[in-house]
């Protein structure tokens, strides 16, 4: 009988995948239902663009500030807690906007989702780095980062049924309180490998196989962390390609909307199409460095082969706004959303590759306050020349301009990456 139960334990990693998986899936559920809402919540209180930029850029502000908040308290509170904070504070932010009678009162439930929000890719980063040797962590993240599109697939069919059926304020609390039953499962299933019970000793040592540090020492300090190439190089990257990636999640919608008359008010086949891509190119992205590190290659000429690949996939959207029918706006959409993906599995391994297991969730919180720093930046500028171009008569080409902005962001983040870490050391502390 004890050899029937063995391989169950060998492979206890992949269930804290799951977990991740999900709470990532209703994270970008609950972050993705104001968008898909846009076009009647514009009606009911006499949007602008600007006015929606502005409810954008409170999000990403406060997810800013929450990046840095909670990276920094799950190095010291642990993922456990700090994952399953963070999922209250954004839960009920969701649930809140049904509250909303005002523009203002829709960029406060926003704010505070932001804060919420941001917890949980310090936090399911650090547990990857827990849980997983470095060969397949990029794989496992990409796994898990796979949940953000899932929730951009889901939301265009569930939120569209509970607007019709229901109304816009029951479609924020029934998507908010999911992330309560989520918890449960977490509260239950998820510890550090080190005091799981039952996970077995082959397990284990695979999960430590090439570990080099004490994920249970004392967090290393910020002014540390500032002071090396290393955090620069993560900063970057994530300040230059973060923002594009909230700009398909919250005027993709409004894109389709205007360019091509799609009703948002049913189910939208051109979304599903484009996110169910990007899970692919989470999950293929991801696989790819792991695969070249299987066959010999440094872990970071592999990760930095990869990421080059994938900013050369972006560059196609540029031809977007060109395309004749929907059809072929979404097949260059889809190809940059999954490059995006792709990207985002391998830069956020770099951290794990670059820095010890304690400094994994500060890293990632530091990376993802400067992402979100250029998301309030983005979405000002992509509100101005929406505005500007609206007023002409001609949008499209306001979002030509955008589409050239996004296709060459990412080799710009992969050159400035390269300048700063060339072969990307791991950082000695």
């Amino acid at each position: 009988m004890a050899q029937l139960a063995e391989p169950k334990t060998k492979t206890y990693r992949w269930t804290v995948v799951i977990l991740l998986f999900f709470a990532t899936t209703i994270n970008y559920l609950d972050r993705q239902v104001i968008g898909l809402l846009k076009p009647a919540l514009a009606d009911d209180f006499n949007w602008s663009e600007s006015d929606y930029a502005n409810i954008v850029m409170a999000f990403t502000a406060s997810y800013a500030l929450g990046y840095v908040i909670f990276g920094r308290i799950i190095d010291k509170i642990g993922t456990k807690l700090g994952l399953g904070l963070s999922l209250v504070v954004w839960s009920i932010a969701a649930m809140g906007h049904a509250l909303a009678k005002s523009t203002m009162g829709f960029a406060f439930w926003r704010a505070t989702l932001g804060l919420g929000e941001a917890g949980n890719f310090p936090a399911s980063i650090k547990a990857v780095a827990e849980w997983f040797p470095k060969r397949e962590r990029a794989f496992a993240t990409g796994l898990f980062n796979s949940g953000t599109n899932i929730g951009a697939v889901v939301a265009p069919i569930l939120v569209p049924w509970i607007l019709g059926l229901y109304g816009w304020q029951e479609a924020f609390i029934i998507t908010g309180a999911i992330g309560f039953i989520w918890l449960i499962f977490w509260w239950l299933i998820y510890e550090i490998p080190t005091r799981k019970k039952g996970i077995s000793k082959a397990e284990l040592e695979l999960i430590n196989s090439d570990a080099d540090d004490d994920s249970e020492e004392a967090a290393i300090p910020w002014l540390k962390l500032f002071q090396v190439r290393q955090t620069w190089a993560y900063v970057f990257g994530k300040f230059l390609t973060d923002p594009i990636w909230w700009f398909f999640l919250f005027w993709l919608p409004s894109y389709f909307a205007q360019i091509f008359d799609l009703d948002l008010k049913k189910p939208s086949l051109p979304l599903v199409v484009v996110y169910t891509a990007s899970t692919v190119g989470s999950i293929g992205g991801g696989y790819l460095s792991g695969w070249l590190i299987k066959r010999g290659w440094p872990v970071f000429k592999a990760r930095k082969s990869a990421m080059l690949l994938y900013a050369f996939m972006v560059i196609p959207i540029v031809f977007a706004t060109s395309a004749t029918n929907i059809w072929t706006a979404v097949g260059f959409i889809s190809l940059a959303c999954a490059a995006h993906q792709a990207w985002s599995a391998n830069i956020f391994t770099t951290a794990s590759d670059m820095f010890p297991r304690r400094a994994v969730s500060s890293i990632v919180g530091i990376g993802g306050m400067a992402g979100s720093l250029g998301g309030v930046l983005f979405p000002y500028i992509v509100g101005q020349i929406l505005d500007t171009f609206s007023a002409r008569g001609d949008i499209s080409s306001g979002y030509n301009i955008i589409f050239i902005m996004c296709g060459s962001a990412y080799l710009i983040a992969w050159v400035v990456m390269h300048f700063f870490v060339p072969r990307m050391e791991r950082v000695k502390v």
